[in-house]
């Protein structure tokens, strides 16, 4: 491996990059945060930055992977960092050992909710197979110009962000002109008894807002440029579909016609290669609009081609090839994920299942998809069964609003011209359940990432550009500044 030689793998708090080392606790959690200047200007971004990237391998650190989550030891971290600012959290209890975090500046006496900032993003990750990544996924290194760490891009790098431009604002004593909270949810990832719907449920009146930024949006590279950055004002609505398969059990050694295994097999394999049908919101329409100009002529010719009567269908085709985001984005999605069927090498099984991971248009239904599902299928053997706790489809955020305006506005003057485009997610935010509270909420992770980048966050080696992180909580600092504080 080719490492940098003015970095070494980080086993303590991230305190190396300022050239020390922080103790220990004894679970070896990080207990300390570098010292907080008091006078640094809002033109000097650079300690915030350093601060920022020291949090963010520090939270790398804490393993919150979820299931099952103990997200109590990462809200605890991230208290004590407020705390030392003078900026006073409540750690906020949801399930044993599962917490959030949140911290509010005041502009009044008297909170008008319905103008306040929420700066939100979650705490937990998803899982990790040590034994495909190159480093150790929670030792947050630094190597060839990378941090290194699961939930370096989803969500801790958005978290540490947040938290250096709140904690800027403290810092430089910020004229606000609302009140800005700062939120660290838990089970974003798991959605379940600690996620931001129980949160809302038992603490609403601590974060409530008029407008929220989130992840969910992301600022797009190409060919080693910023093509265009995505500000995420409506996304997906998921859900999960059980395929069971019946059969005769019995020994292997006599194979049956009716094997459950072979039902399900066959099952999986139609629904794989099953499009549903393409179907253009108002943000997908806006968003293809604005791509187009800024794609090459051929496929710009059939992204606007997609709408059209006599070459609709046959553009829709070419453009879904041409991009699995922009394939998601216009239709329902179905994705096989998990098979299980058997107790032993010998045995043919009763029952054979699979999970399909469906991601809906908002407005969809979920029943007309496993009508669809059951006619393609065709066989008395297999049923599909729609699972609990499916997601809810809210209503998109306004592309009017003051707040939309600024990130658009800001972030596009950040990174050089790039277009500033509406955008439908096809991964679900905790931002759905504010919507669903009326929070005009838009989703932008602010760091600049390439393909291979964003690739990684759900699978090996995740990492994060350092330069990509500066620049990103510098245009984070810059939207939220001019958003919400009074200039004179």
């Amino acid at each position: 491996m080719n490492w940098n030689p003015l970095v070494k793998i980080i086993v303590g708090p991230a305190a190396l990059l300022l050239g020390a080392c922080a103790p220990l606790a004894a679970q070896g959690i990080p207990q300390s945060t570098p010292a907080s200047p008091t006078t640094t200007a809002p033109s000097d971004p650079a300690p915030m930055a350093r601060d920022a990237l020291v949090w963010l391998a520090d939270l790398i650190q804490i393993n919150t992977s979820n299931p099952p989550g103990n997200e109590q030891l990462a809200a605890k971290y991230v208290a004590g960092v407020l705390q030392k600012e003078g900026i006073k959290p409540e750690i906020l209890e949801l399930a044993p050992g599962r917490s959030a975090v949140v911290a509010r500046l005041r502009s009044s006496v008297v909170p008008e909710p319905s103008k306040a900032l929420l700066l939100v993003a979650h705490l937990d990750t998803v899982p990790v197979d040590k034994s495909r990544w190159t480093v150790d996924p929670f030792g947050a290194v630094i190597k060839d110009g990378y941090l290194y760490g699961r939930g370096a891009i989803d969500d801790k790098g958005m978290l540490a962000a947040n938290l250096a431009v709140f904690i800027g604002l403290k810092r430089t004593n910020a004229h606000i002109n609302r009140d800005v909270i700062f939120l660290a949810t838990a089970d974003e990832e798991g959605g379940g008894d600690a996620s931001i719907r129980a949160l809302i449920a038992k603490y609403w009146d601590k974060f409530a807002a008029g407008f929220a930024i989130n992840e969910g949006g992301n600022v797009f590279m190409k060919n080693g440029k910023v093509q265009y950055i995505g500000v995420q004002a409506s996304e997906k609505v998921a859900a999960n579909v059980s395929v069971i398969a019946h059969g005769t059990s019995g020994h292997a050694s006599q194979p049956t016609k009716d094997n459950a295994v072979v039902h399900l097999a066959a099952a999986v394999a139609k629904i794989g290669g099953y499009s549903a049908p393409v179907r253009f919101t108002a943000i997908v329409r806006r968003y293809f609009e604005g791509i187009a100009p800024l794609e090459d002529d051929e496929i710009a010719k059939w992204i606007r081609s997609m709408d059209t009567p006599d070459r609709g269908e046959h553009a829709q085709r070419v453009v879904s090839d041409a991009s699995p985001l922009w394939n998601a984005m216009m239709r329902d999605t179905i994705a096989p994920t998990v098979l299980s069927a058997g107790v032993a090498n010998n045995v043919i099984p009763a029952e054979a299942r699979a999970n399909l991971n469906v991601r809906l248009l908002p407005g969809d239904s979920i029943n007309t998809v496993v009508n669809d599902l059951n006619k393609l299928v065709n066989d008395p053997a297999v049923k599909l069964q729609v699972e609990p706790n499916a997601a809810l489809a809210a209503p998109p955020s306004s592309l009017d609003s003051d707040f939309y305006n600024e990130i658009c506005r800001v972030a596009s003057r950040e990174f050089g011209g790039a277009p500033a485009l509406p955008f439908q997610s096809t991964w679900l935010t905790d931002s759905a359940q504010l919507r669903l509270h009326n929070v005009q909420a838009y989703g932008l992770v602010p760091f600049p990432l390439s393909d291979e980048d964003l690739r990684r966050m759900h699978g090996d080696d995740e990492r994060i550009p350092l330069g990509a992180f500066d620049k990103g909580v510098d245009v984070l600092r810059k939207i939220v500044t001019e958003f919400a504080v009074t200039r004179y």
